[in-house]
């Protein structure tokens, strides 16, 4: 989805370009927190994502065409 509403591959490397691969997840909220502070980041977006009948219209489009995964 986020490729889709966003236009961006989350899992390319903004570096080099490179195929990234999760490896983990972090599902302690504290834990989450901690990392949110020690990085100093904000969760301004850059634009808002798209109303709720048009994510529902670009998933089933993509379940559609296969592009869902």
């Amino acid at each position: 989805m986020i490729r889709k509403v966003y236009e961006v591959d989350p899992l390319r490397c903004p570096a080099c370009g490179g195929q990234m691969r999760i490896i983990s997840f972090i599902e302690e909220p504290k834990t989450i927190d901690r990392i949110i502070r020690h990085l100093e980041l904000t969760f301004e977006a850059e634009r808002p994502p798209p109303p709720r009948v048009v994510q529902q219209q670009l998933l089933m489009a993509a379940e559609e065409s296969g592009e869902y995964f």
